[in-house]
């Protein structure tokens, strides 16, 4: 009997590489999607994406999903609890594993682990350290289709939001940023591709500079405001 497997999904384009690398296995079943939102800027969490092109990503897929509700700057144990509440229904429908679009952050993945453990779950994480640049070639040459939504100020500009992530935008990546954005530099919105029932349409909007604090230094010192460009998209 397959594996019963829901997927913990970003928008992004390691989320819909790996869900790919995973649907190709016989040993899951992904029936389910599970994503985060900002319920306070109604737009997924991290990536900025609106609700309604959200909504319109899961219907191009065409697989069951649903969402964690959670406010703007949720502390850990709110965060656990709203996770915690959305596993709920999830477990009393049988579902064993949960699967992540993670690659290389070893911290993020124990966390995972453990917190899963917890509810009786089991991790699964079809790209785990795979080497980025070669992920990322391989995200293009499958057909997939990507924006970016997001990136820290620090590490690229502004003209970043809103590319395309394409062979070009890869050659313009600054040194210190990771092809997959895999520690933060970058999001992506995943428009199209050969898990997608069709393309998501969608029009560039404005761009935005956010900032928000930083985390505190080992000695517990506030470190400087951290920045982010969003590109908004509209539907």
């Amino acid at each position: 009997m397959r594996k019963q497997t829901f997927f913990n999904w970003s928008t992004g384009k390691d989320s819909a590489l790996a869900l790919w690398h995973l649907q190709q296995q016989e040993e899951y079943q992904v029936k389910h999607l599970l994503t985060t939102i900002n319920a306070h800027h109604d737009r997924v969490t991290m990536h900025g994406l609106r609700r309604s092109l959200y909504d319109a990503q899961m219907q191009a897929l065409g697989i069951p999903y649903s969402t964690v509700e959670l406010p703007e700057m949720p502390d850990m144990t709110t965060y656990e609890e709203q996770m915690n509440r959305a596993l709920q229904p999830l477990l009393a429908e049988g579902y064993t594993h949960a699967a992540y679009g993670d690659i290389f952050l070893e911290d993020l993945k124990k966390y995972r682990d453990d917190e899963l453990a917890k509810a009786g779950l089991t991790g699964v994480y079809p790209i785990w350290k795979r080497d980025t640049r070669e992920l990322a070639k391989e995200f293009i040459e499958r057909g997939f289709r990507a924006v970016i939504v997001t990136c820290k100020a620090e590490l690229m500009g502004e003209d970043f939001v809103g590319r395309e992530f394409d062979a070009s935008l890869l050659n313009d990546l600054p040194a210190e940023v990771d092809p997959c954005g895999e520690n933060g530099e970058f999001h992506t919105f995943c428009y199209a591709g050969p898990i997608f029932q069709r393309p998501i349409s969608f029009s560039h909007g404005e761009k935005v500079l956010r900032t928000y604090p930083a985390p505190k230094t080992e000695d517990g010192e506030p470190m400087s405001e951290v920045g982010f460009w969003y590109q908004d998209l509209t539907n």
